[in-house]
């Protein structure tokens, strides 16, 4: 089994994320470069409100042209900060929605590419909740770090050179009182990083609850199962509602804590400036400025703090993407590699040993040689590994020892897709995506002609049905096929493998949901299509499997009988058994 890697620490997922950061560092340096320019001018207005203050100190001493000099130069460098803070903003965004882009786009280029065993072993909705739900948290913290971060620093920065300056035992003031809070705010943090993790595990898990329950709606409501569904999904969702609430409660501890340290700092330089004024070593201007200052100095703190606490949650959600875009992928082909031109449908499997989990063995030892052009039917009971022989055929597994070959060359040897393209399959599941009946059809040859397409549908006895449909062939369905019943479903799937006509077929329980009557017409057109392909034919139906060339009877991944219909029943053994259990009386 497929084991998913452990959750990145910090360290791992800050690298990852810079990583990715690193790509756009013109925007990153043009957005630091605005952030400086933004904090200059913002620590500049208050020197000028200061100046202006001091220019009235009493009745008659107002210096009012002095003043409307100074109120210009606030008004200019207003609207130069107002500028370069849009298009800092602007900056912060393309980076952040491009790093995001990139982060989906490896996501889902790495599920193109990873083995089936993960997609078997992990739930659709938590794969689903990691690339939509998690990056777009992760998004969230990332655009408040890019918007908050830098001008926080620099503030910080800024205002103390500013204010030692100007007066350093009043900035000594401030500088001793406000770390107090960026202290607490590291502290409420740090511990919030668990509680955070577990609400993201959580949500996973529920948002795969919900994708299983709403895709299989009409199973749940068959069986009555609505109740133990809405306790499952209560028991999830209470779960959630606790670790979000306690998660938010002690994240949200930061800003009022860091608040009140900042209010102490503010009435501590109050006091000490006043009493400073009151001797004549501050003057009311330049006191109004250091209040200012002693403002705009904690203020990063609590914006900071706040990123911290965001960055957590946002750098959790990250750590389950990475560990899904760093999961191994399938075995890559080989830099040698052959394609498979189109095949004579020789196919042998030699010793061939696979299990799904290695503590519990499958298939052992399977030996098998299919001439081009026979008709090879798989019959046995459910879990003896007829569909894991499919699986190994189509290279959606590799098998753990022994060899398959086509035309005499190891399937590990071919490139995935050369093989894959020598083969039609039609399975029990049918699979349709959103788009026209045209198009589903043409799936598999994109450029056959409308005329190519109805003729596969009229093989396949499809097309009947399509020409009662509001469009006919032009009718839009859904990925779940809309209205059309389940035979029709596999009807389509059916007229795909006919348009395409591969030169092997694999047809695992193709008939299974069609009416007996449509299902003789469709294998009289199976027979026509398999005449000179190889073709594998996996069925429960003993009826439909007569006239294969061989049959072969597997129990517990063994092939325990081999021949055709009349052999194996004169054999009087497993599969006579099979076949006499399905027709008695």
């Amino acid at each position: 089994m497929a084991k998913e890697k452990p959750s990145y620490d910090k360290k791992a997922t800050w690298k990852k994320v810079f990583h990715y950061i690193k790509r756009y560092w013109f925007m990153m340096l043009l957005s630091f470069v605005l952030a400086a320019v933004t904090v200059a001018l913002t620590l500049y207005i208050p020197i000028l409100t200061g100046d202006a203050i001091d220019q009235m100190i009493g009745p008659g001493e107002v210096d009012m042209a002095r003043i409307l000099e100074i109120v210009k130069k606030i008004g200019i460098a207003m609207l130069v900060t107002a500028l370069a803070q849009w298009i800092m903003n602007t900056c912060n965004n393309y980076t952040c929605y491009h790093v995001v882009q990139d982060i989906r786009r490896d996501a889902f280029q790495k599920l193109e590419i990873l083995p089936l065993s993960y997609l078997d072993q992990h739930p659709a909705g938590d794969i689903v909740s990691r690339v939509i739900a998690d990056v777009d948290t992760f998004a969230d913290g990332l655009l408040m770090g890019f918007t908050q971060l830098f001008t926080g620093v620099l503030t910080i920065g800024g205002t103390l050179i500013f204010m030692l300056i100007y007066n350093i035992p009043i900035t000594l003031v401030v500088v001793c009182l406000t770390p107090v809070s960026f202290l607490v705010a590291k502290f409420i943090a740090t511990h919030t990083h668990d509680m955070f993790q577990e609400q993201s595990k959580t949500r996973g898990e529920q948002t795969a609850l919900i994708d299983e329950m709403v895709g299989n709606q009409k199973v749940v409501r068959m069986f009555s199962r609505e109740a133990e569904v809405k306790e499952r999904f209560g028991e999830i969702n209470d779960r959630l509602q606790k670790c979000s609430l306690k998660a938010i409660f002690y994240s949200s501890l930061v800003n009022p804590c860091t608040r009140f340290v900042n209010s102490l700092v503010y009435a501590g330089v109050g006091i000490f400036g006043a009493f400073l004024a009151i001797r004549g070593g501050i003057s009311v201007g330049r006191l109004s400025c250091f209040l200012r200052y002693a403002n705009q100095y904690t203020k990063p703190f609590n914006e900071i703090s706040g990123v911290v606490t965001e960055l957590q949650n946002a750098f959790v959600c990250a750590s389950r993407v990475f560990a899904l875009i760093d999961q191994e992928p399938q075995v890559p082909e080989d830099a040698d590699a052959v394609t498979l031109g189109e095949a004579s449908g020789n196919v042998e499997l030699k010793d061939v040993c696979f299990s799904y989990v290695p503590e519990k063995k499958l298939i052992e030892n399977f030996n098998l040689s299919v001439k081009p052009g026979q008709r090879v039917a798989i019959v046995g009971p459910t879990g003896c590994g007829k569909t894991t022989v499919i699986n190994l055929l189509m290279r959606f597994y590799d098998v753990n020892s022994g060899s398959i070959s086509v035309d005499g060359n190891d399937v590990r040897h071919l490139t995935r897709g050369s093989l894959r393209t020598n083969y039609g399959m039609v399975l029990q599941e049918t699979w349709l995506r959103s788009g026209t009946i045209l198009d589903n059809i043409r799936m598999g040859k994109p450029d056959a002609t409308e005329e190519e397409v109805k003729a596969a549908a009229k093989a396949a006895h499809a097309h009947s049905f399509i020409k009662r449909l509001p469009q006919g062939y032009q009718t839009v369905i859904t990925e779940d096929g809309g209205s059309l019943s389940q035979g029709q479903k596999q009807l389509l799937c059916i007229a795909r493998v006919m348009l395409c006509l591969p030169p092997m077929l694999i047809l695992d329980e193709a008939t299974s949901s069609i009416d007996t009557r449509t299902e003789i017409r469709i294998q009289k057109a199976f027979a026509k299509m398999m005449e000179g392909r190889t073709s594998f034919i996996v069925a429960h139906r003993l009826s439909t499997i007569r006239e294969a060339d061989v049959i072969l009877v597997m129990r517990d991944g063994n092939i325990i009988e081999q021949g055709n219909h009349e052999t194996l029943l004169a054999q009087n053994g497993f599969y006579a058994n099979l076949y006499q259990s399905q027709f008695a009386g």
